[in-house]
Order: C-alpha cells, then sequence, then structure tokens
C-alpha cells in the first residue's frame, strides 16, 4: 500500500514497514504470480532502514522484480 503525506506539491512517501512513519526514497516492485497477472506491479514503499528487509521478504517467495528509488515509479506501478 502507498502511502503519502502532505499537499501534492510537498507530498512525502512513508514506509510500508509495519509501524514505520519514516520517509520512503525506495519502492520494492514485486508480483505473486498466483494471485496477479503478469503485467501486474506491486509496490512497497520502503526507508533506508527497511529497504533491505521489505525485499528479502518478496524475494525469498520469488516474488520480487526489482528495487527502485520511488521517483522512478510510473503508472504502471502501484
Amino acid at each position: 500500500m502507498l502511502h503519502r503525506t502532505g499537499a501534492a506539491e510537498d507530498a512525502e512517501w512513508i514506509c510500508s514497514a509495519k509501524g514505520c512513519r519514516l520517509p520512503a526514497p525506495h519502492a520494492v516492485v514485486w508480483n505473486n504470480p498466483k494471485v496477479h497477472t503478469p503485467q501486474r506491479r506491486k509496490v512497497w514503499l520502503a526507508c533506508d532502514h527497511h529497504r533491505e528487509s521489505l525485499a528479502d521478504f518478496v524475494r525469498m517467495r520469488g516474488f520480487l522484480l526489482e528495487v527502485i528509488d520511488v521517483e522512478d515509479l510510473t503508472d504502471a506501478d502501484g
């Protein structure tokens, strides 16, 4: 789930890790092929601290597509 705070021009992305409210400069992009179509790209936002743990969680399940900067997200993501 993507969380953003503030007005659109001042918005800040918030980490998806449970209980974390830190800014999220990273996007963990994943897809569960048993549930999603191949073109579907799910996104978890990640702060610097949770980037690896969130990526590892989906990587261990074979779902990780890539980890990118949130600025590189497109309309196809999310």
